[in-house]
Formats: C-alpha cells, structure tokens, sequence
C-alpha cells in the first residue's frame, strides 16, 4: 500500500461551482474531467505529482443534497504562521466561509471552513504529528 494513491470521491449538486472553490481555495489544479460517463459528470483535482486527489461526481437527473454531518472534514496541516494565514484567506477568497468546529480540537490550531455543500475543510496551523 505503500505506493497506492488516495482518491477522496464525493457526489455533489454544484459541480462546476464546488470544483472551483478548491482550485481556487487549496491551489488545486484540474487533473481529469469525465463528461456523461454513464451518467455521470466529473471533475479530478489535487496537486500535480501527488499521492492524492479529490473527485467530485455530479450522477445526471439525481440529486445528493448537503453533508450529513458537521463532521465530515479534509483536514490539511500547514506549517508556518504565515504559510497557514495566506491560506485561510485564500480560502475565504474562494467562497468557502469559516466555522466553528464541531469537534473543538480543530479549533485549537486551526480554522475551520465549510463549503456550499455543507462539506468542511480544517487547515491546521502545525506540522502533522505521529
């Protein structure tokens, strides 16, 4: 597993909207798109060379609705005060707005931010710790 790539997949009603939010909140760039694959639209965005990516699928004719809890989150360590400031503006920046963790420990060192789907994101303020 150690060479294996992680692709966080997700459904949304907003998807030319959703996908632009985290290009533009998380510098993402557009990896792959997929038109009317059985009925499915979507879009692959991440960092070009990394081992991960996000997917955002839109199924034609269906809809998903909004996150099914507070606490369903990205979570993205940024070490750096200034690093991780720049950030959370960018982010705000991109539609995002921020919130207050449902889990109060994100809130410690981080901010919290939620997307038009109800999805969050925490862009934590240290370096990920073992």
């Amino acid at each position: 597993m150690q060479n294996a790539i992680l692709r966080v997949a997700r459904p949304t009603d907003n998807l030319p909207s959703i996908t632009q939010m985290y290009v533009d909140g998380l510098d993402f760039e557009r990896l792959s798109s997929f038109s009317d694959h059985d009925g499915f639209d979507g879009e692959v965005i991440g960092h070009r060379g990394s081992r991960y990516h996000l997917e955002f699928t839109h199924h034609r004719g269906s809809r998903v609705g909004k996150a099914p809890t507070e606490d369903h989150l990205l979570v993205f360590y940024i070490p750096g005060q200034a690093d991780w400031a720049d950030r959370c503006q960018r982010m705000l920046e991109a539609g995002f707005r921020r919130v207050a963790a449902y889990n109060l420990y994100w809130d410690v060192a981080g901010e919290t931010f939620e997307d038009i789907d109800g999805y969050r994101v925490v862009i934590q303020c240290s370096e990920w710790q073992k």
